[in-house]
């Protein structure tokens, strides 16, 4: 029983009441990190600027940028958590009487707590003066393709009157009145040509909207071109499916352009989660190697003397 109690004592004894996490390297090697990841990201996106341009056939394909960046991305997390992690694992104190299982697994943890950290300060703290950099730039490539949409979104709304709502409205209005005899338009307008663009507009934008053209609307325009033009009612039927054609090819671009923006969004969200476990890993093991070498220097100082 005595023994017992002693064994029981000198347990508790070489008990430290000291925390095993050194708050202090943790902090450094993430404040080294999350700098380093800021230099590397605004290198990236300058890189990555470079490499696309608003002319076709003149920059970088979309799979290229996004192998590009995917790489980049694991880069980034390699030097600046392989950093972090190794300050975290060299600027620590010693700890003296712990097994060397123990001290390794401090030593991840450390490394694994600074990685944490950095990449809560990219993200919290860094984050707005990074979108901002990095904004600038795309929002110039971006403005290319985005202001010829606009354009072409408020030219089509002047045409056919003003808002989308007011658009819907005036079409079931036109085909309320729509005439017999297309031809007569002009005589019920003291501006025939602007009334027959007007509704023309009016029926391919809400034909865009249903994601069809009725065969009536499609008839009505065939006989509105042949009297506007003086064309047959055969040529302008011909005209109508051309530009009702291309219409819906204009549309499956913009299908497969979204699908594509959806696919890369995802592949860029996927790799960017690999990308921080990876930098995980590194900052963990980074972190023992400099703990390692951190007593090992120690240890070969003392022997020396």
């Amino acid at each position: 029983m005595q023994s017992i109690l002693s064994a029981v004592d000198v347990s508790a004894s070489t008990e430290s009441s000291a925390t095993a996490v050194s708050w202090g390297p943790i902090i450094a090697g993430a404040f080294a990190a999350s700098t380093l990841t800021f230099i590397l990201m605004l290198l990236g996106s300058g890189l990555g600027l470079s490499m696309v341009s608003p002319w076709s056939g003149s920059g970088a394909s979309v799979t290229t940028f996004a192998v590009s960046t995917a790489i980049w991305l694991v880069i980034v997390q390699w030097l600046s958590s392989g950093v972090g992690g190794y300050l975290a694992g060299r600027l620590r104190t010693k700890w003296v009487g712990i097994h060397t299982d123990e001290v390794y697994f401090r030593d991840t943890a450390h490394g694994f707590l600074a990685w944490a950290l950095a990449t809560l300060l990219v993200v919290g703290v860094l984050g707005s003066a990074l979108s901002a950099a990095v904004g600038s730039g795309v929002q110039a490539v971006s403005t290319v393709a985005s202001g010829a949409a606009l354009g072409a979104s408020a030219g089509a709304s002047a045409n056919a009157g003003g808002a989308p709502t007011d658009n819907a409205t005036s079409y079931l209005v036109d085909s309320l009145f729509r005439p017999a005899d297309p031809s007569k338009l002009a005589a019920a307008s003291p501006d025939g040509d602007a009334a027959a663009v007007g509704q023309a507009s009016r029926i391919l934008i809400a034909s865009a909207a249903a994601g069809e053209i009725p065969a009536d609307d499609k008839t009505y325009l065939s006989q509105l071109v042949a009297a506007r033009t003086g064309l047959s009612e055969a040529d302008a039927k011909a005209r109508v499916d051309a530009l009702v054609a291309k219409v819906q090819d204009a549309k499956v671009k913009a299908k497969q352009a979204a699908d594509t923006a959806r696919k890369g969004g995802a592949t860029f969200a996927l790799l960017g989660a690999l990308s921080l476990v990876i930098g995980a890993f590194i900052a963990s093991a980074a972190a023992a190697l400099g703990g390692r070498q951190r007593d090992d220097e120690e240890a070969l100082f003392i022997s020396s003397r």
